[in-house]
């Protein structure tokens, strides 16, 4: 049997900082009790004024199904209130699909056998130039976690050829030190998403098996880190499923707020994935089940989830995935999220019209719109599409 990792000990040339917030979102969770709320304690949470902490956790709870209609116009009014009808519109670019990391869940692990690639920086600007020509000002770059194949020199060139074409540049990729993301900021990044997957710590331990990915404090910490190296904004997620979502969404939101109070100026954002089909070639990730005793998330519960997120975190930017179907996504822009994708492709090298770089897809999509038709459901439905919030002066 494989000797594994201890998941709590940092690797060597990783950055260590103060585990303050770490040790309050985890003592959180460990003695959240969904079960201990009550009827009373939500309609309590919705006719307050400012959302706590308990206020949070009870919108989470079962309790909080009968009363999903309230809970959902409460945080519309808190939308409108903050954002107005306003939804900014992005799409994402994976230039690499190489992972060094072992998460039997995903796609692009290292053990998967998939079609592998890398786009050089004439593909990589090919690519940008196809996506600019649809309108869009935002790009969110990505690729599979390898430093070997995807190196902060590599990711910083995507960064820099992206300045050419966008006004707003984010990075989803491996976690990084302090300074690693002050060189990235330099190359033109402007925020950084970091998906925790699962804040449950044994949960973490049995998902990721192998690769860097595998320490779960030095992920917990990256958007403390990237805020260190400068960076304007930060992204927070769970992938809803993996463990018991109702603390998951905990974890996100209460480590979204802890890191706006240490960081007042940083700007805040959510995503909401819940897990979608992968292909999958290994034995261990064939066989990948989330936990039987995991509650089911449906779409009545991601709405629950999000609600409670737009009340407890009012001026936090939210997107909606591509994992979501599209009448879904269309109707949550007009109560809770402001961010949404157009366009998408999860593959490598997919953008243009040259496709001899195409590498396979991390997960399927549900909704596979342009960026035009995005952009006329959205104006159907009374909002009004921005491609650009941020203007450097």
């Amino acid at each position: 049997m494989m000797m594994r990792t201890d998941h709590m000990a940092y690797m060597d040339g990783m950055e260590i900082i103060p585990h303050d917030i770490f040790d309050r979102v985890i003592a959180e969770i460990n003695s959240y009790n969904p079960l201990e709320y009550s009827e009373s304690d939500v309609v309590r949470a919705i006719k307050s004024d400012r959302c706590s902490i308990d206020d949070f956790k009870a919108l989470l709870s079962p309790a909080a199904d009968k009363y999903l209609d309230q809970i959902a116009e409460k945080a519309s009014l808190e939308r409108r209130k903050h954002f107005g009808n306003v939804v900014n519109l992005f799409t994402p670019l994976y230039i690499s699909n190489y992972c060094e990391n072992y998460c039997v869940y995903c796609g692009f692990n290292c053990h998967n056998k998939i079609h592998r690639a890398r786009l050089c920086s004439h593909e990589i600007e090919k690519e940008m130039k196809a996506i600019a020509k649809t309108g869009l000002e935002e790009i969110l770059i990505l690729t599979g976690e390898s430093r070997s194949k995807s190196d902060i020199e590599y990711i910083g060139e995507a960064c820099k050829i992206g300045r050419r074409y966008f006004k707003n540049i984010g990075i989803e990729v491996y976690p990084m030190n302090s300074d690693e993301y002050a060189y990235l900021k330099a190359c033109g990044a402007d925020y950084v998403t970091v998906f925790q997957e699962t804040y449950n710590s044994d949960e973490y331990e049995r998902l990721h098996l192998a690769g860097h990915k595998r320490i779960f404090p030095y992920r917990f910490n990256a958007q403390e880190r990237a805020l260190m190296g400068g960076m304007r904004g930060v992204g927070f997620a769970a992938l809803l499923g993996l463990d018991d979502f109702r603390k998951d969404a905990l974890a996100t939101g209460l480590h979204a707020y802890l890191i706006q109070r240490k960081y007042p100026w940083a700007e805040i954002s959510l995503s909401c994935p819940r897990l979608r089909p992968i292909i999958s070639n290994n034995d261990e990730g064939a066989m990948f089940t989330p936990n039987q005793n995991n509650e089911k998330v449906g779409e009545r519960q991601l709405l629950q989830v999000i609600s409670a997120y737009r009340i407890f975190l009012p001026f936090a930017a939210m997107t909606i995935s591509t994992r979501e179907r599209a009448g879904f996504r269309d109707n949550v822009m007009g109560i809770t999220a402001t961010k949404i994708s157009a366009g998408v492709d999860t593959g490598i090298g997919s953008h243009s019209d040259d496709e001899t770089s195409s590498g396979d897809n991390q997960f399927e999509i549900a909704d596979g719109r342009s960026v035009d038709e995005i952009r006329k459901a959205l104006k159907e439905h009374g909002m009004q599409p921005v491609m650009n919030d941020y203007v450097y002066v």
